[in-house]
């Protein structure tokens, strides 16, 4: 069964804007899946005028902010062996519920600290038919491998979650051997860049998110010891 549609104002622009930037990134998404992206945009905007989960609420800049930001790390992600990924600080699901919806033979988990906004994954969760998507509430390193997470993660994002340091060390015990963390960030300040033994650098690539006249960097970290 389909998930249902959400009207979207302006629906026809922003499925355009949607698709031109998905062609920019060099990436493949059906149709069906472009609607349920622009779908689950409807829904966050709706629920976002209580839960303030976002400052941004111009449909066009949603768009460009929020879906194709999160798209924006595939084409390097898509390089790798992943099958289970985990968005610590996931707030509305970004970019936690896009990749679910675009990667269907991934396993996400999201996660979130506050429980209204892990009530809005839940009901994303279930409004789009998600059944590749988990959600949990909590903090991230109070979270155990075996019980509230099955197993652990070849990926680990975040995306303006917190200091590259703590990202890392506070998820550390979820992270499968060889995977790796990989944290979105606008400018990747170089006083961010030090990392605590047994953490290194591997990568730090600037990406081009369509139509966004702002900086954007994916870090890459792996774990040595």
């Amino acid at each position: 069964m389909t998930a249902p549609r959400i009207a979207a104002p302006g629906g026809n622009e922003l499925a355009a804007l949607l698709a031109d930037g998905i062609e920019q990134l060099g990436l493949t998404i059906g149709a069906e899946q472009q609607a349920r992206l622009l779908d689950y945009q409807m829904l966050l905007a709706k629920w976002n005028a209580s839960l303030q989960m976002t400052s941004i609420r111009d449909p066009r800049q949603m768009v460009v902010k929020h879906l194709l930001d999160s798209l924006s790390i595939l084409p390097r992600l898509d390089r790798e062996p992943i099958s289970r990924v985990l968005d610590v600080g996931s707030g509305g699901g970004l970019p936690g519920v896009v990749l679910a919806i675009v990667r269907p033979d991934w396993e996400v988990t999201v996660n979130d600290i506050v429980h209204k906004k892990t009530a809005f994954l839940t009901q994303a969760r279930a409004t789009f038919k998600l059944t590749n998507l988990t959600v949990v509430t909590g903090r991230v390193e109070s979270l155990v491998v075996g019980k509230e997470v099955p197993a652990p993660f070849d990926a680990i994002v975040s995306r303006a979650f917190a200091e590259l340091n703590d990202f890392v060390t506070l998820g550390r015990n979820l992270l499968a051997p060889g995977g790796s963390f990989w944290a979105m960030k606008g400018v990747a300040a170089e006083s961010e860049l030090a990392l605590p033994d047994g953490y290194e650098l591997v990568e730090r690539l600037a990406l081009n998110v369509p139509f966004l006249d702002a900086e954007r960097h994916l870090l890459r970290v792996k774990v040595t010891a």
